[in-house]
């Protein structure tokens, strides 16, 4: 039977209070984090990869997958204001259709937070050495700049490994010391969008739409023209991979447990932050479509810091290396998000017994889970050494759309199952919302390559694996006196 070891609502707040995190953040730092956590190298970096897949037609691409987080932000919000507690869909999906289901969730949340750290620690490798190679005028080489399954293979990536370490050190300082520095970056990074949609929006010309969407709408493999390799293409495809440009809203839910009155809160900081990204994202696209176009296989498509680059081609140089130095300055915020969820959602595993309890123990002097963090910041370095952003982008995707179909199924299954529990935020018509958020994430993962699929596939087995010789055997609602 799949459904079960369902851990009781009530057993879920009970643990949490056992082993509480500190509550420090209020509505305005939750919305500063989800910020934070969204805007990064999806608009920064992947715009590039989108415009290899869908050509100008990733404006669509952006919809696409802006209206699947939406939908599956509203059921979020309900899961986060009803289980005010650390796990995000790991402990939903455990509350709701039991251990084994949600140990498969928190082991897909691994790929969702871990690897879109190392994601983004990448692309902020590429606007870094982009920017040292423009202010001096010259090529940096390759060996330690790209790792071996780049395009261009070096033997490793420096700069991102540099960067995931630095984040795993501030993460274990402090909570509320990261989201003070987070705040400061978000604000950074929104200013260099703002200063590129202001000046590539009036060089727009509407040639560059032209052909609007080369490669058609549906996901489909041909050989792409920057590597030789075969790719996955379309519009649909490019929704799929554009789709990392709005996760981390969902992280704003981890946090949950160190959040200020959070049935209010939490609601506000996922919908707010997804809002305010969504528009200046369709800004953002639209401004590099028209001003340079979306050549499948040209310029912008084949660029590291594809920003950077659309504000050179125009004219605007020296905004160029504004936008360099912001990302520069601001993407480690989104590295420092995304391994921030992940040390959380390991620590609940750990709390609950599914993973050894050194995972879960706090730091003597910050208050940290400083063990759990140390773990994550070295898996995190080492795969932004060794794989591109793209490649890492979308298996990342895999595992976040499996998790969020798994938040969309739990908000049905408890309005069944629990109708009269308190709900401080109620999904708006959720019997609407819920299934489309659900089938939204299914066509976007279908979409992905089968490369990607296969790869998600594999890390599920190894993780069934692990929770039968572990997990199972040590889970403290199968086990209570191991919790003692």
């Amino acid at each position: 039977m799949i459904f079960w070891r369902v851990k009781s609502l009530d057993s879920i707040l009970a643990t949490a209070e056992k082993k509480a995190l500190i509550r420090t953040l209020g509505a305005f730092q939750l919305t500063m984090l989800g910020i934070g956590a969204i805007i990064g190298t999806g608009i920064f970096v992947l715009t590039a990869e989108a415009a290899t897949k869908a050509g100008p037609a990733m404006m669509i691409s952006f919809i696409i997958a802006a209206t699947v987080c939406a939908l599956a932000a509203l059921c979020y919000a309900e899961m986060a204001s009803m289980i005010p507690v650390s796990g995000s869909a790991y402990t939903y999906s455990y509350g709701t259709m039991g251990e084994l289901v949600a140990w498969v969730v928190g082991w897909a949340l691994v790929l969702e937070y871990a690897i879109a750290a190392s994601a983004v620690s990448v692309g902020w490798s590429g606007y870094m050495v982009g920017l040292a190679e423009n202010i001096f005028a010259t090529d940096i080489p390759t060996t330690f700049t790209n790792g071996p399954f780049d395009n261009t293979p070096g033997i490793i990536n420096l700069p991102a490994m540099f960067i995931g370490l630095v984040c795993m050190g501030l993460l274990i300082v402090g909570t509320r010391e990261s989201a003070r520095f987070n705040a400061f970056l978000v604000f950074i990074k929104v200013a260099a969008l703002i200063l590129f949609i202001a000046l590539a929006l009036p060089a727009m010309d509407s040639a560059n739409f032209q052909p609007f969407a080369p490669n058609g709408f549906f996901a489909k493999n041909v050989v792409d023209p920057i590597s030789g390799h075969m790719v996955t293409v379309g519009v649909a495809a490019a929704a799929a991979s554009i789709f990392f440009a709005y996760v981390g809203f969902d992280a704003v839910s981890t946090a949950a447990e160190e959040t200020i009155n959070p049935q209010r809160n939490i609601p506000i900081g996922l919908i707010g932050s997804l809002a305010i990204c969504t528009i200046i994202y369709l800004l953002v696209a639209a401004g590099a479509i028209g001003a340079v176009g979306a050549v499948p296989g040209g310029e912008l498509a084949s660029s590291k810091e594809a920003l950077a680059y659309v504000l050179r081609e125009i004219g605007h140089g020296w905004a160029g290396k504004l936008v360099a130095i912001a990302a520069g300055l601001a993407l480690p915020s989104v590295v420092l998000m995304m391994m921030f969820g992940q040390t959380r959602i390991f620590f609940t595993m750990s709390r609950d017994g599914l993973l050894p309890a050194a995972f879960s123990r706090l730091h003597p002097k910050y208050g940290t889970p400083h063990v759990v963090t140390i773990c994550t910041g070295i898996f995190v370095a080492l795969f932004a050494a060794l794989f591109p952003v793209g490649a890492l982008a979308d298996i990342s995707n895999s595992g976040t759309l499996f998790a969020f179909a798994l938040v969309a199924i739990a908000v049905m299954v408890l309005r069944r199952t629990q109708p009269g529990r308190q709900r401080s935020f109620r999904t708006p018509l959720v019997w609407v919302v819920a299934p489309l958020a659900t089938l939204g994430c299914v066509f976007l993962f279908t979409q992905l390559s089968g490369y990607t699929e296969l790869m998600f596939l594999g890390w599920a087995a190894i993780g069934l694996v692990v929770y039968y010789f572990y997990g199972y055997r040590r889970s403290h609602v199968a086990h209570p006196h191991l919790a003692e």
